[in-house]
C-alpha cells in the first residue's frame, strides 16, 4: 500500500505543468521544438531582409546613368553646329527637315522665351542638358518617328527626359509660332492666293483645296475604341485641313474621331466661323461674266453642295465637263500633296501614334503643320532671314460689323446656297474650256 502511493506521487511529480516546457532527451541533450521554429523563423527573416535589400540595390544602381551629358553636347556641336561642322548643309537638311539657320531660330526662341530650354545646374552643381540637345531630341522624334530611347546613345538623354523634352517643345512652339503660321489668311493672304491659283490652275477666286487625314492611333483607350474606329480598321484621329497651291496649310481642324466622316468633321469645323461674324476679308472676282463676292475650296464629291465648295462631276460626257472635271481633280490634289508632304518631313503623323492622351497629339499634330509651313516659308522664293529677331507681323484680319443674330443667319444661309454652287460651276466650266482652248 506504502509502494504504491510513494510510487503514484512521484510520477504526478515528474509531469509537466504546461505545454512550453515539454523536452526530449536525445543523445543526452535537450530538444526544444519551440525554440527550432523560431530559429527557423528568424533564419527566414534575414534571408527575406537579405533580398529586400539587394533588390533595393539594384533597382537604385539602375536609376542613375552616368551619361556624360557634356561630350554629348560637345559632339552635337562638332558634327552640326561648328564652324567646320563634320555632317554639311544638305545631310543637316535631311536629318533635321530644315535648314541649319531655321532650327537655330527655333533653338533661340524658345530659349529665349521658356526656362525649361534653357541650360541649368542641378543642385549637384552638375551642368544640365542644353537646348541644342533638348530641341535635337525633340525634332528627331517628330522627324523619324524613333522612340524616345533611340536618342539615348548620341545625344546622352533618357527615355522620360526625351518625351518631355517633345511634349515641352510642341506645346511651346505652337504658343510662340502659331499665331503667326496657324493663322487664317488675312487680306494680303487672299490676294496673293487668288493670284497664284488663276495663274496656275486657271480657277478664279479659288482659296485652296479643302480634305481631310487620318492619323491612327495605337494606344487608344480601350472604351473609345469603336469611338475612334470606322469598319473593322484602326482607331483614328481625323485632320481637316486647306492647302494652297505652295502646299502651305492654311486651316487645320484636329481631334475628331475617326469614325466620322468628312460631312460630320465638317459640321464642327471652325473654317467659316470668321465669315459667319462678318470678319473676314471682302473677296470679289468675275467668272463668265458673273460676279461673285465669297472664295471657295476645291473638294471632293462627298462635301455638300454649298456656294463656297466647287466638285468634279461624277462620270461626266460633255467635252467642257470632261475637261473641267480634269482640271478640278489635278488642282484639288494640292491638299493630298500636303499631306504627303507633311507625312515625310514627319513621320511621328505618318506612323501609328504611340501616346494616350488627345490633347497631347493635338500638339504634337499642330506643331508638324507649323514646321512644316515654316520650312514652306523658309524655302520659297523669298527665303527669310532668320538671324533677325525682328520678324514681320501677320497682318490683322478686316474687322467687320456684326449687327446681330439675323446677319448671322443670312450669312449662313448665303453659304449653303445651292443654286450659287451650281451657277458657280457652270460659270468655271465655261472659263476652262475657254482658257485652254486658246491655249491649245
Amino acid at each position: 500500500m506504502s509502494h504504491y502511493s510513494s510510487s503514484s506521487s512521484s510520477s504526478s511529480s515528474s509531469s509537466p505543468t504546461s505545454e512550453d516546457e515539454v523536452q526530449i532527451e536525445v543523445n543526452d541533450e535537450i530538444y526544444d521544438p519551440g525554440e527550432e521554429m523560431m530559429l527557423c523563423m528568424l533564419e527566414l527573416s534575414r534571408k527575406i531582409h537579405e533580398a529586400s535589400e539587394s533588390s533595393n540595390e539594384m533597382r537604385q544602381r539602375r536609376r542613375f546613368i552616368q551619361r556624360n551629358r557634356e561630350a554629348g553636347h560637345l559632339r552635337l556641336v562638332n558634327d552640326y553646329f561648328s564652324a567646320s561642322p563634320v555632317y554639311q548643309d544638305h545631310i543637316f537638311r535631311r536629318r533635321f527637315r530644315m535648314r541649319r539657320e531655321l532650327f537655330l531660330h527655333i533653338v533661340n526662341a524658345l530659349e529665349a522665351n521658356s526656362m525649361y530650354f534653357q541650360l541649368r545646374s542641378d543642385a549637384a552643381r552638375r551642368t544640365g542638358l542644353s537646348p541644342l540637345q533638348k530641341c535635337t531630341a525633340a525634332i528627331r522624334q517628330l522627324a523619324y518617328g524613333v522612340p524616345a530611347d533611340h536618342l539615348d546613345e548620341y545625344l546622352r538623354m533618357g527615355e522620360s527626359t526625351a518625351i518631355k523634352c517633345l511634349f515641352k517643345f510642341c506645346q511651346n512652339v505652337v504658343e510662340l509660332f502659331g499665331d503667326r503660321y496657324l493663322r487664317r489668311p488675312n487680306a494680303d493672304d487672299i490676294q496673293r492666293l487668288l493670284q497664284m491659283h488663276e495663274e496656275r490652275h486657271k480657277f478664279p477666286g479659288m482659296l485652296g483645296s479643302l480634305d481631310c487625314m487620318h492619323w491612327q492611333w495605337k494606344n487608344c483607350p480601350v472604351a473609345w475604341k469603336w469611338q475612334f474606329t470606322r469598319g473593322h480598321g484602326s482607331p483614328t484621329i481625323v485632320l481637316e485641313a486647306v492647302a494652297s497651291q505652295d502646299l502651305w496649310i492654311w486651316h487645320a481642324f484636329f481631334g475628331v474621331a475617326g469614325s466620322r466622316n468628312d460631312i460630320n468633321v465638317l459640321y464642327e469645323s471652325p473654317i467659316f466661323n470668321n465669315i459667319l461674324k462678318g470678319n473676314a476679308p471682302e473677296i470679289n472676282f468675275t467668272v463668265n461674266g458673273t460676279h461673285y463676292t465669297k472664295g471657295y475650296y476645291l473638294t471632293d464629291g462627298i462635301y455638300p453642295e454649298w456656294a463656297t465648295f466647287v466638285k468634279a462631276f461624277p462620270c461626266p460626257e460633255d467635252p467642257k465637263r470632261r475637261l473641267f472635271k480634269e482640271r478640278q481633280e489635278s488642282a484639288r490634289k494640292n491638299v493630298e500633296r500636303a499631306f504627303g508632304v507633311l507625312q515625310s518631313r514627319c513621320a511621328i503623323v505618318r506612323d501609328p501614334a504611340r501616346y494616350w492622351y488627345r490633347k497631347k497629339l493635338k500638339y504634337i499634330m499642330l506643331t508638324c503643320i507649323i514646321l512644316h509651313n515654316m520650312i514652306v516659308e523658309d524655302e520659297g522664293c523669298n527665303v527669310t532671314n532668320w538671324s533677325n529677331d525682328e520678324g514681320d507681323e501677320p497682318a490683322q484680319p478686316v474687322q467687320g460689323s456684326n449687327r446681330g443674330f439675323h446677319d448671322y443667319l443670312r450669312r449662313n444661309s448665303e453659304l449653303r446656297d445651292s443654286q450659287v454652287h451650281h451657277q458657280l460651276r457652270a460659270d468655271l466650266v465655261e472659263h476652262i474650256w475657254t482658257k485652254y482652248n486658246n491655249n491649245q
